[in-house]
């Protein structure tokens, strides 16, 4: 029994990892998108999204087999959870890639408008969580997912830069008020990829040390608003 078990869960995390990769590939594309001004990556993405879609009904639903023949415990449970969230925190990511490259599409028309240099540096930063929260899964990597957790205020901080930038170009160029709600709008899916980037890290400290790590830092009395 317990032999098939692992067999499972083997073949339940190659999926995942496949998943993965392919959410992490739309995640970097949508960011080239709005960074890069490349609208023509719009198609590409929403073809892949159905594909992750599909992928995560499939994963679910092993999961719950999984569940339900082996009724596996301890550690094995531990795994059989993880994965059934961060299954779920993937489909959402792929969600928000194609929310970006929605807004990409408006931005793009826009010459006068120019992205700042906040939103770049926040893509890269939630890209790179996305990549390292996957590596820590991969890895058990307890450090390496903590690590992921401290970067989410990084992106928080860049959100906040462009939204200052946003209320700016509101305020002194109302001709721009579309294409800057657009930026808002990137910007917050942005930080939306980087939270569930943090959620698969929290994934990962759960796995290994069974320590559930989610809202710790809102708890925290010396943490920062």
């Amino acid at each position: 029994m317990r032999i098939h078990l692992q067999r499972d869960l083997e073949s339940l995390e190659r999926e995942v990892l496949a998943q993965s990769s392919l959410v992490e590939e739309m995640i970097y594309r949508a960011s080239q998108a709005i960074r890069r001004n490349r609208p023509e990556l719009v198609s590409e993405i929403m073809d892949r999204e159905q594909l992750v879609d599909e992928n995560e009904v499939r994963i679910e639903e092993n999961c719950l087999k999984i569940l339900a023949l082996h009724q596996p415990v301890a550690k094995d449970l531990r795994r059989t959870a993880s994965i059934l969230k961060i299954n779920n925190d993937l489909e959402r990511m792929a969600d928000l890639a194609v929310n970006i490259v929605e807004r990409a599409q408006v931005l793009s028309q826009q010459t006068k408008f120019s992205v700042p240099e906040a939103l770049d540096r926040m893509a890269e930063v939630a890209v790179s969580m996305v990549k390292r929260a996957l590596d820590a899964f991969v890895n058990l990597d307890v450090d390496l997912a903590r690590e992921v957790c401290q970067s989410d205020d990084e992106v928080d901080d860049l959100n906040r830069e462009v939204i200052v930038e946003v209320q700016r170009v509101m305020g002194q160029q109302p001709e721009l008020i579309e294409p800057a709600l657009s930026l808002f709008s990137a910007s917050r899916h942005i930080e939306r990829i980087a939270d569930h980037a943090t959620n698969i890290a929290e994934d990962v400290i759960y796995l290994v040390d069974g320590e559930i790590a989610r809202h710790k830092h809102d708890l925290d009395p010396d943490a920062q608003p």
